[in-house]
């Protein structure tokens, strides 16, 4: 029977409870698994590093000071044990790309990109495997402050402020790497969603 809440789950793997600890791997093991997948871009990187999260967790539970921000606490390591990996990894990128160019067109004529209208798409289109396969490369291919705010926000669905405090950045630098982190997806997936519009 799943818990009703994250606090539920956290006071009971505080306490020690066997059955919590397996709720709490069968719960999160997916969720960590998608999150390092698309942090890190490598399958090897990201099954260790949602190991070694787990594994954190469990050693670190004391340190856990509210429980009712389990899932945010878990992400933060997740994060932290990610830009470990990141550092000593042989598919860590050379360079990252520039979100210069990702600039939308400004009030003073200066030409910036310009984005498909998505408002034409049929639904069920929003659910076909090529768009999800374009949106996971759109992510994997953010640099990583953007794609980290854009995971916890977008997938995990983590407030502003539990985002603002796993990544140790005030909640305006946040909003903007959220929309910026955005803006860029809508970029990376402009020439896929141009190619589905209705012919004229």
């Amino acid at each position: 029977m799943p818990r009703t809440s994250d606090l539920d789950l956290a006071r009971d793997l505080l306490a020690g409870s066997a059955e919590a600890f397996d709720e709490f791997v069968h719960s999160f093991r997916g969720r960590l698994a998608h999150y390092t997948f698309l942090m890190c871009g490598q399958r090897e990187d990201a099954e260790e590093v949602a190991q070694e999260t787990l594994i954190r967790v469990f050693e670190r539970l004391d340190q856990l000071r509210e429980p009712a921000h389990l899932k945010a606490w878990v992400f933060r390591i997740a994060r932290n044990e990610c830009l470990m990996k990141r550092r000593k990894s042989v598919f860590a990128p050379a360079a990252e790309l520039s979100l210069d160019d990702l600039k939308p067109n400004s009030l003073d004529g200066r030409r910036g990109i310009e984005i498909a209208d998505w408002t034409a798409l049929p639904d069920d289109l929003l659910l076909n495997s090529e768009l999800r396969n374009a949106l996971t490369a759109g992510i994997r291919a953010l640099p990583e402050i953007y794609r980290s705010v854009v995971l916890l926000r977008d997938v995990e669905e983590l407030t502003t402020g539990e985002t603002a405090e796993i990544l140790d950045v005030s909640v305006d630098i946040i909003k903007t790497r959220l929309h910026r982190g955005r803006l860029a997806l809508r970029k990376h997936l402009d020439a896929y969603l141009r190619s589905q519009e209705p012919s004229a």
